[in-house]
């Protein structure tokens, strides 16, 4: 009887299916909630769920369901759950296919959300190696180029994605990498052919056509980036990044009520500190200072977490410092921001933004040659961005290069002085002065 006992507990061990490990769908909330697109979102995850629950080894389904979380991350901004859920059924995948090219990417994807850039760069490239024909991993193979300073790398991995497949997100990378070698036209044109190349509606389209109203924006052109922004809403209601950039256009005619209830509205429907970023500076201008201050608050405990997720958990948690450096200058918190402006340096010393950040924060301390070290660094592709013109025209002038930097607010303050106010409106009162 024992015998049979034991063969039976063997059977049981050797034959049972392996436990089911999968995160489950969130609901959404508000808008997010209504239509089709939800229903069918809740519909296709379920169904992958219950396949996982028949067949645990079913890995094809599990990949399916990271990709499906991935993009329900895009859409309610709830990074945090989803790209850990992602990661968790992604690592399943590989731990049976470590050669899986698809979970290879995936997971390429998630690190470069995540801005764990070198991470990325390094699965985008073993990705690459198991399946060279992919457009898709030469568009990872860019983002993470860029991100890590790697400008002239990032436009041969750019072209190699136009040749293999010209859609939507080539061409969206063609817009970046003319934008900040001062193409601002060429930007535009090539951002115009992304939203072409989408489907109206979708998430990623409407995505790209809020990018290229940003276009407008930096290019001085109002008018084309509102009607934008409301073509985006009138093809995906509620949508919360066009909610925010006609926020920005009332804002830029001094309409901040109508700004802040824009940008109130786009808070609640997807969780994105920029949101709470952006009030701070709305609630200033409206002469709010107190309802300016919570916001400021809130925006740094909400990356302060996500800072710490990411020390605790080199493998996944959003690295937020270069967000952090700004979000303390507003608090004038200037022993911080030079903190996370420092650590973010360390981890992308040729990334031009990061340059920009930390030469901004050297001003702000006073520190005017540091400054100007690191926004010669900044400039060096030639970026047009008229915010990056005007920091640049207030450091040279803090360094007795008052000639160009007169020239540089000047050019600043005419295409978009409504782009950054407190940048603004030092310039303006220094060329007063003058």
């Amino acid at each position: 009887m024992l015998l049979v006992f034991g063969a039976l507990v063997a059977a049981i061990y050797v034959f049972k299916k392996p436990d089911l490990r999968a995160p489950e769908l969130r609901e959404r909330h508000g808008r997010l909630a209504l239509g089709g697109e939800w229903v069918n979102t809740k519909n296709a995850i379920q169904g992958l769920l219950a396949k996982l629950r028949q067949d645990p080894t079913d890995q094809k389904s599990r990949l399916l369901l990271a990709q499906a979380y991935m993009q329900e991350g895009r859409v309610t901004g709830d990074h945090p759950y989803y790209d850990a859920a992602a990661v968790q059924l992604l690592d399943d995948v590989l731990a049976a296919e470590p050669d899986n090219f698809e979970a290879l990417a995936c997971k390429a994807s998630i690190s470069l959300t995540q801005h764990h850039f070198s991470q990325g760069l390094a699965l985008a490239q073993q990705a690459q190696e198991i399946n060279p024909n992919s457009g898709f991993v030469y568009g990872l193979l860019t983002d993470a180029n860029v991100e890590l300073g790697r400008y002239d790398d990032a436009i041969k991995t750019a072209d190699r994605m136009n040749q293999v497949r010209p859609d939507l997100g080539a061409y969206a990378r063609v817009s970046y990498l003319r934008e900040i070698r001062g193409d601002v036209p060429g930007a535009i044109q090539a951002m115009d052919m992304a939203v072409k190349a989408g489907l109206d509606g979708l998430e990623q389209t409407e995505w790209t056509r809020v990018a290229l109203g940003h276009l407008y924006e930096v290019s001085g052109d109002l008018p084309s980036a509102a009607a934008c922004y409301q073509h985006a809403l009138a093809d995906r209601p509620g949508y919360a990044y066009a909610l925010a950039g006609l926020g920005r256009v009332a804002a830029a005619h001094h309409d901040y009520a109508t700004a802040i209830q824009n940008f109130r509205q786009a808070r609640a429907e997807v969780k994105d500190y920029a949101f709470t970023d952006e009030l701070v500076d709305l609630y200033r201008q409206n002469k709010q200072p107190a309802e300016a201050n919570k916001m400021a608050q809130e925006s740094i405990d909400m990356l302060a977490s996500a800072a710490q997720q990411a020390n605790d958990n080199e493998a996944l948690g959003h690295y937020a410092d270069r967000e952090l450096a700004y979000a303390y200058l507003k608090t004038n918190a200037l022993d911080k921001a030079l903190a996370h402006a420092q650590i973010e340096y360390k981890r992308r010393p040729d990334n031009i933004d990061v340059n920009e950040t930390l030469a901004w924060v050297y001003y702000k301390r006073g520190a005017y040659a540091e400054a100007a070290k690191y926004m010669q660094v900044a400039r060096r592709t030639g970026s047009q961005n008229p915010v990056l013109l005007a920091r640049a025209g207030l450091i040279l002038l803090k360094t007795g290069q008052a000639a160009e930097g007169h020239t540089l607010l000047e050019k600043s303050l005419k295409t978009a002085p409504y782009l950054n106010p407190e940048v603004s409106a030092e310039g303006e009162k220094l060329l007063a002065q003058r």
